[in-house]
């Protein structure tokens, strides 16, 4: 039976090699034959052949280790490098790196640059310059890996090295250089080092920290500006259990406090490792490993994993994701109150009553008799209507909520992704993107190294899987989409000092392109967006 992708993929090659290779009509047949058979033999044993539907319907094929061989969108990529202590800004068109900053240059003695959201170029052209903010890891995350540093010993994770820092960066298209432009976390003394997410509107940006279980709301700062905090929630777990290993499983109770300023000038007393609950982040998976006992802190059975905020791409209404509790609260930015509390777990109700205790400071709880499994990675589609959320460890699939109302409170979930390989811990659904048009989902699938990670395609009308790009590298990350639909584009990591690259592959036909070499170890990826519009294609919706 014939493939469309197959075919259209030999046809591209053959008019890209002509006649040094594949010159005639002949030829092209005989060269997709090979395709057929060189991917049959490395097919493993009871899976369809590359690039052919199996009895499921899902087309199926590895991705094949070959470079970018087409002219690709005239788009800037944006990669932070994990340990690498920097980030990266590479011109998709001719795969060269614009420029890069370091933050060790500006004293950071332990940066681990983490994750980041451009805001549009204010000339609409990203290559004349744009700003992009970038949080920064700390604590003990340097040490999660297992390398034979000296690091500590050295005293490069003290005062200058606790990280939790928010940088602001601007890229200026006259000089071709990156310059820090602001420490966010030094201005406001709100250190946070997971998400970056700016709003639908440009004018502001969240972030999280799921050491700290803080998310800050901020002002959009430009040039010489100094940000400022909109707003801020801390949320803890209060347990029914004594039990360390039933703190989550056997329920208790959400309490979001909302956080004001304590130094002066309206500083927040939180830099650093100040607030850590834990001593290092819960790595992707690894949520477990605090109800086991695993990861040392503070407090870690008031941990709820408040470590995202992301924004309906409609404007109003954000998520602020709380891992260990298995969904997350919807705030209202006109007021920066929640509404509800959506619970993505298969076997619980989806939408929650928040109930106001206390105004001094404001104070809301919600009551979970249990908690079925943690959730992380998640995923507005960019008319709105739709929301995605990662079930993970004890599921492993995704809930898919209808978010067409325009009152939160009337969020439904209506059905679950799910797979016939997710079971057990791994593999397991993480970072989502969408498609421009909306009509496709990207999920990477997560599995433990040295495994490499896969891709899965997802039908948003039927919401099943429709193609996987497999073993596309080890670590597999965020995805970003050009503005101009053409393609998409998934980071893999490195950041465990393996392989690291990005695969490219198209929108519309869903085949593959090839690699882009990418430097340092990356965990994330943006493509700079030139309008506000491209936004709700952005950081802003997913993360």
């Amino acid at each position: 039976m014939s493939n469309p992708y197959l075919q259209k993929l030999a046809r591209r090659r053959l008019f890209r090699y002509g006649t040094a290779g594949l010159a005639s009509v002949a030829a092209l047949g005989a060269y997709q034959r090979l395709i057929a058979e060189r991917s049959a033999e490395a097919a493993p044993q009871g899976t369809p052949a590359d690039g052919a539907a199996g009895s499921d319907g899902i087309v199926s094929e590895d991705a094949r280790s070959e470079g970018v061989r087409e002219q690709l969108s005239r788009a800037i990529l944006l990669t932070p490098q994990k340990l690498g202590g920097g980030t990266h800004a590479v011109d998709l068109a001719s795969q060269k790196t614009l420029a890069w900053i370091s933050y060790w240059n500006y004293g950071d003695s332990c940066p681990i640059s983490h994750h980041l959201a451009a805001f549009p170029a204010d000339s609409g052209d990203p290559y004349k310059g744009f700003e992009f903010v970038n949080s920064t890891q700390g604590g003990d995350n340097i040490l999660m890996y297992g390398l034979k540093t000296r690091i500590r010993e050295n005293g490069m994770l003290g005062t200058a090295g606790q990280g939790n820092h928010i940088y602001r960066v601007g890229y200026d298209g006259k000089t071709g250089q990156m310059e820090l432009l602001e420490d966010i976390a030094e201005t406001t003394g709100m250190g946070l080092g997971v998400h970056t997410v700016p709003f639908p509107d440009g004018t502001g940006f969240a972030c999280g920290d799921g050491q700290k279980d803080i998310v800050a709301f901020f002002s959009r700062a430009r040039g010489e500006e100094k940000t400022t905090v909109l707003n801020a929630f801390r949320a803890d777990w209060v347990p029914k259990s004594d039990n360390l290993g039933e703190t989550w499983t056997k329920g208790g109770r959400i309490v979001l406090t909302r956080l004001a300023p304590s130094l002066d000038l309206g500083r927040y007393d939180l830099q650093g490792t100040t607030g850590n609950k834990i001593n290092f982040e819960m790595a992707p998976m690894a949520e477990l490993r605090v109800e086991r006992g695993q990861v040392p802190g503070d407090d870690p059975r008031s941990l709820t994993g408040l470590d995202f905020c992301l924004h309906d791409p409609r404007g109003r209404y954000s998520l602020m994701g709380l891992r260990m509790c298995g969904g997350g609260f919807i705030v209202d930015r006109t007021t920066f109150e929640p509404v509800c509390f959506l619970q993505a777990n298969e076997g619980l109700p989806d939408n929650w009553k928040v109930e106001k205790v206390s105004s001094s400071p404001d104070t809301w709880v919600v009551d979970l008799p249990a908690v079925g499994n943690p959730i992380h990675e998640s995923g507005f589609n960019p008319a709105g209507n739709s929301l995605c959320i990662m079930n993970n460890l004890r599921a492993n699939n995704v809930a898919v909520f209808d978010t067409a109302a325009a009152d939160p409170r009337q969020w439904k979930r209506v059905t679950f992704v799910k797979d016939a390989e997710w079971k057990g811990e791994y593999p397991s659904p993480f970072h989502i993107n969408y498609s421009i048009d909306g009509t496709k989902c990207f999920i990477t699938i997560l599995r433990p190294k040295p495994m490499k990670s896969d891709l899965v395609v997802v039908d948003t009308k039927t919401w099943k899987i429709i193609k996987k790009f497999r073993n596309i590298g080890v670590d597999c990350q965020t995805s970003c989409t050009t503005y101009d639909g053409k393609y998409a584009i998934v980071i893999f990591s490195g950041f465990q000092r393996m392989e690291s690259g990005a695969f490219v592959f198209r929108q519309d036909t869903l085949e593959q392109v090839g690699y882009m070499p990418n430097f340092g170890g990356h965990h994330d990826c943006v493509i700079v967006p030139s309008t506000v519009e491209q936004l709700k294609f952005s950081r802003s919706c997913t993360v």
